[in-house]
């Protein structure tokens, strides 16, 4: 597939395996040159050799972007190695723990937040206004399927998730203007270390045996 992209550059973020690798080794076959982050910097090295494998230019970056150390890292050195800027952003991390209504504190609830709206707020933030100037950008997050239809046992995913696409969505309406879309992507169940450990938690909170959880699901 001809994507018309060859020789853009995009900051891919938690894409040491899973959708964001997946969708890093696409970009990678339409020749966009990449900056990959992940908090496994083991995994995160692997990948990059990878994507290499593709012949394109791969960065890279054990960085945690729950954290605001994590997120400065990865800011600082883009805005170092491209002046002018990434011209594709893919915002992505892990989830957070699984858990009732009422079964999280606020100390849950303020890591939550931090890893999965203020990392695509700052990351959004710190990029897009160069893809303003060159009225040409993309911004994509993944999301989840949580946000059309919440999940039992995610409250922490369903609530966080939906603040993105309506961070995003308000975002959309702004910049749309300069030549910049901004898009979630909302995956159903896909088979991914996540998933496998979604599993787990279900069944370790009802009992059910994961064979019984996964066709549950996959029935939905």
């Amino acid at each position: 597939m001809e994507l018309g992209i060859r020789g853009k550059v995009a900051l891919v973020c938690g894409a040491s395996r899973g959708i964001a690798y997946a969708t890093a080794e696409e970009l990678a076959k339409e020749g966009v040159e990449l900056v990959i982050c992940s908090r496994d910097g083991d995994s995160v090295r692997n990948a990059k050799v990878r994507l290499e494998a593709h012949g394109v230019t791969v960065t890279a970056l054990e960085a945690d972007l729950a954290t605001m150390d994590g997120i400065g890292k990865v800011v600082q050195h883009v805005h170092a190695a491209y002046p002018d800027g990434i011209d594709i952003l893919v915002c992505n991390t892990g989830g957070p723990p699984t858990g009732a209504p009422m079964g999280h504190d606020w100390t849950a609830w303020s890591a939550a937040t931090d890893l999965l709206l203020r990392s695509v707020v700052e990351l959004t933030r710190a990029f897009v206004p160069k893809m303003q100037e060159k009225k040409w950008g993309r911004v994509i997050a993944i999301t989840s399927l949580a946000v059309k239809r919440p999940q039992g046992g995610l409250v922490l995913s369903n609530a966080l998730r939906a603040a993105v696409t309506g961070y995003l969505r308000t975002l959309a309406d702004d910049v749309g203007r300069d030549g910049v879309t901004v898009n979630t992507v909302l995956p159903g169940f896909t088979a991914t270390e996540r998933l496998d450990n979604l599993a787990a938690a279900t069944s370790a909170r009802t009992g059910a045996s994961t064979e019984a959880i996964f066709a549950g699901w996959a029935n939905e």
